[in-house]
């Protein structure tokens, strides 16, 4: 039995992985507790390249596996979030001397066919001296194929799953750091500071899903093995958007990376990534020269107009915390997850989470639940498949729509007919953040000009509030840059003199 006084299980890491597996704990009775020195998803999970995707590339290291169970969590994840997960179109340009057309049509048939698709299209070939999506690219590159991921606002997944604990009775503390771990009896008793203030917790499992600091954490723990941990950088860079490049498009680089170009928050265009062997501080990654130089010179191969150094206007770098395969090569390094138990007699278990993609959260978080199963009584079945995340329930309350899209498209319908004193666009913005509640945060509010000050483009007082109130926001940083994108949207003046506002307001 669990003493009244414990958590059954505590959880060190408030990324992807670690929201996720609090959210799926929580809506199996346990009770838990996550604990992240930073703000949710203030790493690696915001500085992916925002896609839900199979992993087309993952089928020349014949990761079969991983990629089917990517693809299948891809309709789910859809299904889930239709808010801030969407289809999108990709252009894959055949270039000369690349790989060839009979490999990208044959690794393109795969991908259509190992999992049953339902919302996202299949592929095509192209002919791109004829199709939109070639206007943007060299006119030498004249055949190619489409096929079809997802987009997705990753550091608003993290949120919205850690919001899904939460409204399950989990407890969750961001910028609260575990300071020390050690087993006693049957329990782990565990330190967390938040500024001066500390605490101590005891539970039965717990789970370091602490990202690319597993290893440090796990320095803390006396019975824990030392993590097999890759750490890897990956760094993008964010341009005005490319004249006519509205739909997505894979580039394949001579030394056989590839690299993305992704529409992005409307004006600009993401590019990455880089794959780059890191050692340092992971708190304190940032984008090389090389990369930036890397990014825009494969980018100027590809399209018509040549990307200039001084058009980068912002960029950023995260830190994979991969599992070590042993590859040489840091693009070759699994993306698959590992998950080690340690559980012993005399010794509570203790489980510690590897690499992983944002696609696969939702099942390496099953997993992780099935393999402390044995050691905690009383939880019930895995039930995250079939339930919106918040927000996501557009058209029914509780209950997922079969057709994402239309979904979406038919919520900001009735939304412009709810509130008929908003502007369209703004009322979509707002629904790709928050979906089915924007009603909360809009509240009693008639038109924009109730909403309070205009701090960016569709970003308000009263949804700064909301933020604060309801998604852990407790810095201009939070908001800005991973709440919202709003700092994107602004220049260096006007984002100094937004942060000050919105320090003002939290």
């Amino acid at each position: 039995m669990r003493p009244p006084d414990a958590y059954d299980l505590a959880i060190i890491g408030g990324g992807i992985n670690g929201c996720g597996i609090a959210a799926d704990a929580a809506g199996r009775g346990l009770t838990v507790l996550l604990a992240d020195m930073g703000d949710l998803g203030g790493a690696t999970s915001s500085a992916s390249s925002k896609l839900v995707h199979g992993g087309l590339r993952y089928l020349e290291h014949y990761a079969f596996r991983l990629v089917r169970e990517a693809l299948g969590e891809r309709e789910v994840l859809l299904a889930k979030a239709p808010h801030i997960i969407w289809p999108l179109r990709f252009v894959l340009p055949h270039m000369p001397g690349q790989r060839p057309a009979w490999m990208l049509r044959a690794g393109l048939f795969l991908y259509d066919h190992l999992y049953r698709r339902k919302a996202v299209p299949g592929s095509a070939a192209l002919d791109l001296t004829r199709e939109p999506g070639g206007r943007p690219l060299k006119p030498e590159l004249t055949r190619g194929f489409a096929y079809w991921d997802c987009w997705v606002d990753d550091a608003r997944l993290v949120i919205l799953n850690a919001q899904a604990a939460a409204e399950r009775g989990a407890e969750i503390l961001p910028r609260h750091q575990v300071t020390a771990v050690r087993a006693e009896g049957a329990l782990w008793r565990i330190m967390i500071r938040n500024g001066a203030q500390e605490r101590e917790i005891r539970a039965r499992a717990l789970v370091n899903a602490a990202g690319p600091w597993v290893d440090k954490v796990g320095g803390l723990i006396d019975s824990a093995a030392a993590p097999r941990l890759r750490l890897v950088k990956g760094s993008h860079v964010i341009v005005p958007r490319i004249a006519g490049a509205d739909d997505a498009y894979l580039m394949q680089n001579t030394d056989g990376r590839i690299v993305f170009a992704l529409p992005y928050e409307e004006h600009f265009t993401l590019i990455g990534t880089t794959d780059v062997a890191y050692d340092g501080d992971p708190a304190s990654v940032t984008i090389d020269e090389s990369e930036i130089a890397y990014l825009l010179d494969l980018a100027s191969r590809f399209f018509r107009t040549p990307l200039q150094r001084q058009e980068v206007v912002w960029a950023y770098s995260g830190v994979r915390p991969l599992y070590d395969d042993q590859s040489d090569n840091p693009s070759a390094v699994t993306r698959d997850y590992h998950l080690e138990l340690t559980a012993s007699a005399g010794v509570p278990p203790l489980l510690t989470v590897m690499g992983g993609k944002v696609t696969t959260y939702r099942r390496l978080a099953e997993e992780a639940l099935e393999r402390l199963r044995p050691h905690l009584a009383g939880m019930g079945p895995a039930w995250t498949a079939g339930a919106p995340l918040p927000g996501g329930d557009l058209v029914e309350s509780g209950r997922l729509a079969a057709s994402p899209v239309a979904a979406f498209q038919q919520f900001v319908v009735r939304l412009g007919q709810q509130y008929p004193g908003f502007e369209r666009p703004y009322l979509v913005r707002l629904a790709r953040r928050h979906g089915a509640r924007v009603p909360a945060v809009i509240g009693d509010a008639r038109s924009l000009a109730d909403m309070g000050a205009l701090l960016g483009p569709s970003l308000t007082e009263r949804e700064v509030v909301y933020l604060k109130e309801h998604e852990w926001a407790a810095s201009a940083e939070d908001i800005l840059w991973r709440r919202t994108k709003a700092g994107l949207h602004l220049g260096a003046d006007e984002r100094a003199r937004v942060m000050d506002a919105i320090a003002a307001l939290l």
